[in-house]
C-alpha cells in the first residue's frame, strides 16, 4: 500500500505501520550488520526522545482542558487559548501533521467556547437578566464546523433556541448573544469580519424561526440571491458546539434536508463552484500577481485551498454525505463509490499540500514575518513543493470538470 506522508492521518495506524516498516525492512537489505546495528540503535533513540515529547504535550493539554473545565472567569481561558496555541504552533514546526492540528485545535476551542457559553449564562443571570428561557445550542461554521480549526481563528457561530418563547425569549438570546460574542473574544475568538455571529440578527433565531428564514432562502423569497446563497453555503458546514445537542441536530437535518430537496439551490451552489478562479495560467504554470503589492505571489485561500472545500462540499451535500469535514467528505465519497480511489487520493493530498502551506502562512503572520496569511510566493519554495502545489491546483480543476458534468452546467 503506497503511502503519502502527508496523508498519514487518513490511513488506519496497521497499514500505516506495515507500509513504514517495509520501507525500513528494504532499506536495511542494503546495509552491512555494522551499518543496519548502528541505524537500528539511532532510530530507537530518536523515536523514543519524539514519543516522550509528544506524550509530554499531550498530558499538558489534557491538564490544561480539566482547568478550562473548572474555570470560573475569562482571563484564565485566554491565558490556555495563548499556550495551546502556541504549543500547536511549535508541534506543527516538528511534524507539520495538518490533521493532527486540526483535531487539537478543534477539541480545545470547543471546550473554550462551551466553558465561555457556562460563563456568561451565570453572567447574565448574576445582572439580572435571568436564566435561559429556553434550551438552546451553539453551532459552528466554517472551518470550525468543518473541525479544520488552524492557528488563527474567528468567530463562526449561530445560535438556535427553541420555540414558543415569543419576544421574550428573542429579547434574551439577542442580550446573550451580544455578551457571547464579546466574551469570545476576549478569550482569543476573533470577531467575525464576515459579521457571522449570533449578534447578526440573521444567525440567530428560533427553531422555527431559522426553518422560515431557509425556506425564505431556498424558495428564492429574498432579494439578494448571492448574499442568501453563500448564507446557505456557510450552513453547510454546521457542526454542534455546545448547549442542547438534540435542537442543534434539529436545525442541522433541516438545513441538508432543504439542500437535496431543492435542487436548483444546489444547483446555483455547484455552479459559483465550478465558476471559482484557481491559480492555473498559460501552459498550466502557477498564475501570480504581475504588479502591484502582491507581485510574484497568488492569494493560496481563495484560488486553491477555497476551491477545493467548496467543490468538494457540493459533492458531499449532493450524494447526502453527512459529515462536514472535508477529508472524511472525501473518504465516504470514494466508498460510496462516488470518486474513484485514485481521485480521492489525489484530492486529500491536494488538501494535506495546501492546507500545510496555508497553516505555514498563519505561522509567519503570527510571527511577524509577514502582514498576511493568504499570499505565498511559489518561486520562493523547493522546486518539488511548487510542483505538489501545482498538482494540487491541477486536481481542483478536475473536480470542477467533474461537478460541472454532473449537474450539467452550460
Amino acid at each position: 500500500m503506497p503511502v503519502h506522508l502527508d496523508s498519514i492521518g487518513e490511513i488506519a495506524p496497521d497499514d500505516l505501520l506495515d507500509s513504514i516498516m517495509q520501507r525500513i525492512r528494504g532499506f536495511l537489505s542494503l546495509l552491512d550488520r555494522d551499518e543496519i546495528q548502528y541505524l537500528l540503535a539511532a532510530l530507537d533513540e530518536d523515536v523514543g526522545r519524539e514519543v516522550g515529547a509528544l506524550q509530554g504535550l499531550a498530558d499538558r493539554q489534557s491538564a490544561l482542558l480539566a482547568q478550562v473545565r473548572e474555570a470560573s472567569s475569562y482571563e484564565p481561558l485566554k491565558q490556555i487559548h495563548d499556550y495551546l496555541n502556541n504549543q500547536e504552533l511549535e508541534r506543527f514546526l516538528k511534524i507539520q501533521s495538518v490533521t493532527s492540528l486540526h483535531k487539537n485545535c478543534t477539541e480545545y476551542r470547543d471546550m473554550l467556547a462551551g466553558r465561555a457559553v457556562d460563563l456568561v449564562t451565570r453572567e447574565m443571570a448574576e445582572t439580572g437578566r435571568g436564566a435561559p428561557p429556553l434550551p438552546f445550542s451553539l453551532v459552528s461554521m466554517g472551518s470550525d464546523g468543518r473541525e479544520e480549526q488552524t492557528l488563527i481563528t474567528d468567530q463562526d457561530y449561530l445560535i438556535v433556541y427553541a420555540d414558543d418563547g415569543g419576544e421574550e425569549a428573542d429579547v434574551w438570546f439577542r442580550d446573550f448573544s451580544g455578551l457571547l460574542v464579546e466574551r469570545l473574544a476576549e478569550i482569543g475568538f476573533k470577531k467575525c469580519t464576515g459579521d457571522i455571529m449570533p449578534t447578526n440578527p440573521t444567525w440567530r433565531g428560533s427553531l422555527s424561526q431559522w426553518r422560515k428564514r431557509l425556506l425564505s432562502i431556498v424558495r428564492y423569497e429574498f432579494e439578494d440571491y448571492a448574499k442568501n446563497l453563500m448564507d446557505l453555503i456557510v450552513l453547510s458546514d454546521a457542526r454542534y458546539v455546545a448547549g442542547d445537542r438534540e435542537l442543534a441536530q434539529s436545525l442541522i437535518e433541516l438545513i441538508r434536508g432543504l439542500e437535496q430537496d431543492y435542487f436548483q439551490v444546489l444547483w446555483g451552489m455547484a455552479k459559483a463552484a465550478t465558476e471559482m478562479k484557481l491559480a492555473i495560467g498559460f501552459l498550466k504554470r502557477i498564475w501570480v500577481e504581475g504588479s502591484g503589492e502582491h507581485k510574484g505571489e497568488f492569494n493560496l485561500k481563495l484560488l486553491a485551498w477555497a476551491p477545493l472545500v467548496m467543490n468538494v462540499r457540493i459533492l458531499a451535500i449532493n450524494q447526502g454525505v453527512p459529515v462536514t469535514s472535508t477529508l472524511r467528505r472525501i473518504e465516504l465519497l470514494q466508498e460510496e463509490k462516488n470518486l474513484s480511489a485514485t481521485t480521492a487520493g489525489d484530492l486529500m493530498e491536494a488538501y494535506h499540500v495546501l492546507t500545510r502551506h496555508r497553516i505555514l502562512l498563519q505561522i509567519k503572520v503570527i510571527k511577524g514575518i509577514q502582514k498576511d496569511s493568504y499570499y505565498l510566493n511559489p518561486y520562493e519554495l523547493p522546486a518539488d513543493e511548487r510542483e505538489q502545489i501545482r498538482s494540487a491546483i491541477l486536481r481542483i480543476e478536475e473536480l470542477q470538470k467533474i461537478i460541472h458534468t454532473n449537474f450539467s452546467i452550460m
